[in-house]
């Protein structure tokens, strides 16, 4: 499958319809746990001298078959699905790391994983030092004894800051660390971060990927391009107490990642991902490609229309030539700069309460990636629980609206944004 394009393996990868009985959709393996054909054959599966199915919390078809997926179209070696975005997260670095540990991570992140790494890990030991994505020295200046990670979002939420990916991962090898990229806001139909030097890719499945808002879902793709011999993580070199002793590194080499997350990640923190949001979310990753080349087409149109308005004080979006990131944007996102806007209104914070309140076709609620347009205020919402000086940095101003650009008509969509902004005379 790796020489087909995005398109074939979107619908295709991971799914042999010799073993479903001929079902052309993927089928929904609403089970439990799976029946083993003698005592030696579940000795092998627990001993990983067969792979297979014991229970759904470690691995189910359906759920195997989503992961076969997006290991294709991400480039990776193996891939896990999880409950949540976040909970791939927080499984992730919680299987990853340990208390004494430390984290350089861009400062603009989604509000939820900033608060994960600056409040709620270091009360495990765990702690974060967030740094300026916009120059990538900045990550090798972070750099402590202890750093076990560098962790960025590939296009900021909602900063929608184009990082340097290529420039951030010369730091984490010389760092001998992880460069994890989450890609959620690209999404792999217009990015592949593998390809410019991460070693795990992390999705929240909910958002583009999944693209209805019907279903939530996390995913972590692990490239297999990390040496995890290198001295720093004896986890993976040294026999595991709580698996009989395997050695990760030497019994699965490339994979012992995608394994560990397995075998303690989902084992120890259970965030299993239900085999029907699987499900759901194949049905969206089939249409991932075209879908996300309208939301982009959308959004720059309507990003175009907003520096127009005279009720807007600023419009950023990463398609605009206007926009800091815009030479970025032509290396990383050739193909189009997704479907997030942001933008500030001159009369301030009160203002964009206002416009958010008055909207028709953008529903106001917490989610982007939707093929319906959303809308929110984050200052007042999702990043309310940071600090000014915290907002700013992840950039988020009090005036800042981020539309979630769906896949209505583009004309719908200005006139509903001209009633909105009408509301504020």
């Amino acid at each position: 499958m790796s020489t087909q394009k995005i398109s074939t393996q979107a619908l295709h990868a991971g799914h042999d319809t010799n073993s479903t009985s001929g079902t052309r959709a993927v089928p929904i393996y609403q089970s439990s746990s799976y029946v083993f054909n003698d005592t030696e054959h579940a000795a092998n599966l627990f001993s990983l001298k067969e792979l297979g199915f014991i229970y759904t919390r470690l691995n189910n078809p359906t759920n195997d078959i989503l992961q076969q997926r997006l290991a294709a179209i991400e480039g990776g070696v193996g891939a896990v699905v999880f409950a949540s975005g976040t909970s791939a997260i927080s499984t992730g670095l919680l299987t990853l790391l340990k208390a004494g540990d430390h984290i350089v991570a861009s400062s603009s992140l989604y509000g939820g994983t900033f608060t994960l790494l600056s409040v709620t890990l270091p009360r495990l030991g765990i702690t974060t030092t967030f740094v300026d994505a916009s120059n990538p020295d900045n990550f090798k200046d972070a750099v402590q004894d202890n750093t076990r990670a560098f962790f960025v979002e590939s296009l900021g939420n909602p900063k929608l800051d184009v990082l340097d990916l290529e420039a951030i991962a010369e730091h984490s090898k010389a760092a001998k660390v992880p460069f994890i990229v989450d890609n959620t806001v690209a999404s792999p139909a217009l990015l592949n971060p593998i390809k410019h030097g991460a070693n795990l890719v992390i999705h929240s499945l909910t958002k583009y990927i999944g693209g209805q808002g019907n279903s939530l879902g996390g995913a972590i793709i692990d490239a297999g391009t990390f040496d995890w011999a290198n001295g720093n993580y004896p986890e993976f070199t040294e026999p595991s107490a709580g698996y009989h002793g395997l050695v990760y590194s030497e019994a699965l080499g490339a994979a012992a990642f995608t394994f560990k997350l397995i075998l303690e990640g989902l084992r120890d923190f259970g965030g299993a991902l239900s085999p029907f949001n699987a499900f759901q979310i194949i049905q969206g990753l089939e249409t991932l490609p075209v879908r996300i080349k309208q939301h982009s087409a959308n959004a720059l149109e309507l990003a175009e229309w907003l520096e127009n308005k005279e009720e807007v004080a600023w419009v950023n979006y990463p398609g605009l030539e206007s926009s800091k990131y815009n030479a970025l944007a032509k290396k990383y996102l050739p193909k189009g700069q997704s479907g997030l806007v942001t933008f500030g209104l001159k009369g301030g914070f009160e203002a964009a309460k206002s416009v958010t309140d008055a909207t028709k076709i953008f529903s106001l609620l917490a989610n982007i990636g939707d093929t319906k347009s959303l809308i929110i205020h984050p200052a007042s919402t999702t990043h309310q629980q940071l600090t000014d000086e915290q907002q700013e940095s992840s950039g988020v101003t009090k005036d800042l609206i981020r539309l979630s650009v769906g896949l209505e008509d583009i004309e719908d969509l200005k006139a509903d944004l001209e009633e909105a902004f009408a509301s504020l005379k």
